[in-house]
């Protein structure tokens, strides 16, 4: 086939795929888990039944990729922070604070009983690892740097960052979850 006709498959793909996730997101937070069915999803993604089970078996494996999708979104910008010129602890603290902002925004949008669909299983065991190891490394350069403490393993402090940071949750307001990346920032810096 031409490189043309195969570029147009796959972005068409791509588009069917974008529009069943959007839709069932969609339908989800708005009648709830046990609500939607494959037959609504189709309606509202603007395609068959039979095009959507090429797709997906069933609403939990649209909701599954829907979460990995989005988690990895939220990890490519946690990179990209990371990655940005300057000094360490201003990298870190850009970090710290888009994933409390992250955990703060993660208890206003879910339902216990969607979390509990999409917050189980080996991609989120990755997840959680790949944020272990981009605040690890960043911790690991900072600590080089003097600039935060080294009497305790960079993977330790690590931990104690994701842990601290899953507060953000249940916090009255963005300005609550600046306070405590504030305190988990102290908590980081060199004992004198």
């Amino acid at each position: 086939m031409p490189k043309l006709w195969n570029e147009t498959i796959e972005a068409h793909r791509h588009s069917v795929r974008e529009a069943i996730l959007e839709s069932t997101w969609s339908l989800v937070t708005e009648r709830g888990l046990m609500s939607v069915t494959m037959t609504q999803i189709a309606e509202k993604a603007g395609i068959g039944r039979a095009t959507l089970y090429k797709y997906f078996p069933d609403v939990e494996a649209i909701l599954t990729a829907h979460h990995e999708r989005h988690v990895a979104s939220h990890l490519e910008h946690l990179a990209a922070l990371r990655d940005q010129p300057g000094d360490g602890v201003a990298r870190l603290k850009a970090v710290l604070e888009h994933y409390a902002l992250i955990c703060y925004d993660r208890q206003r949008h879910g339902t216990e009983e969607l979390s509990a669909l999409l917050h189980r299983g080996e991609q989120v065991a990755h997840a959680q690892q790949q944020l272990v190891d981009l605040f690890r490394d960043l911790l690991t350069d900072a600590a080089a740097a003097g600039q935060l403490r080294d009497d305790v393993a960079p993977a330790e402090l690590a931990s104690y960052c994701l842990h601290a940071l899953t507060a953000a949750g249940s916090l009255p307001s963005e300005a609550a979850v600046r306070r405590l990346v504030a305190v988990t920032l102290t908590g980081l810096r060199p004992a004198h």
